[in-house]
């Protein structure tokens, strides 16, 4: 009885300690789709309220951290209790760098706001836009698997990662030309070339986060595998 008691413990705190992880990826998230909607519609305001997310995050993260170090020293778990607790160490480490990557993106819309360059000019916003949506999308699809232990779902997520890096390609292409066309666009667009980095960053946090997934489930590691190969070892 006393067994069965402290299982139903150990099982509602992997459970509340999930479902903070997915509060955090929650907050994450909106802060990565403020930044670049701050971006859009030239908002250093926008981008104000992203910078004062990022220590609520960084403090979710060390939260976290330090709970599963608790868990990890009081219950000593194995096999599969033992890798979602590895995993979700590693979730968080991802997320955080999420974090960072909306804030590199708020800071850059507060130096374009400030340097008095026009929100008129020549740029490819919409195609930023556009590639910030594919990576949260990715990022969604990575929480949404990690609530479910989906591996199916995370396998998806490895599939699309390389739509974020060919929109990444073409928008580097786009604001070469546009450099070369018009030097007035050089300090911006070298900015903006900064700023596609920083969402094609957040996809690969969603494909981390995937891959850990995988790891949880069918405790295999298939880092540095295509996705062909990853779905060949899970099946």
């Amino acid at each position: 009885m006393v067994d069965k008691h402290l299982s139903t413990q150990f099982d509602a705190e992997l459970s509340g300690i999930s479902t903070r992880v997915l509060e955090m990826g929650g907050l994450v998230e909106a802060q990565v789709a403020q930044a670049v909607q701050a971006l859009v519609d030239f908002s250093a305001d926008s981008a104000d309220e992203v910078l004062d997310k990022e220590s609520r995050v960084n403090a979710m993260e060390v939260e976290i951290d330090r709970d599963l170090s608790s868990i990890i020293a009081r219950r000593q778990p194995t096999a599969r209790d033992l890798r979602l607790l590895i995993a979700i160490s590693k979730s968080i480490a991802n997320l955080e760098r999420v974090g960072d990557e909306a804030a590199r993106i708020a800071r850059t819309v507060q130096r374009l706001v400030s340097s008095g360059i026009s929100s008129r000019m020549r740029l490819p916003m919409s195609d930023l836009a556009y590639e910030a949506e594919l990576a949260t999308s990715q990022l969604r699809k990575a929480l949404d698997a990690f609530a479910r232990l989906d591996v199916e779902r995370a396998l998806d997520v490895l599939k699309h990662d390389d739509e974020i890096d060919k929109e990444f390609d073409g928008l580097l292409r786009k604001l070469i030309t546009y450099m070369m066309e018009d030097p007035r666009t050089i300090s911006s667009s070298i900015d903006l070339v900064f700023v596609a980095k920083a969402i094609e960053r957040v996809g690969d946090h969603a494909k981390n986060l995937a891959e850990v997934i995988i790891y949880v489930v069918k405790g295999q590691d298939v880092r540095h595998n295509s996705p062909e190969t990853v779905e060949t070892m899970v099946r």
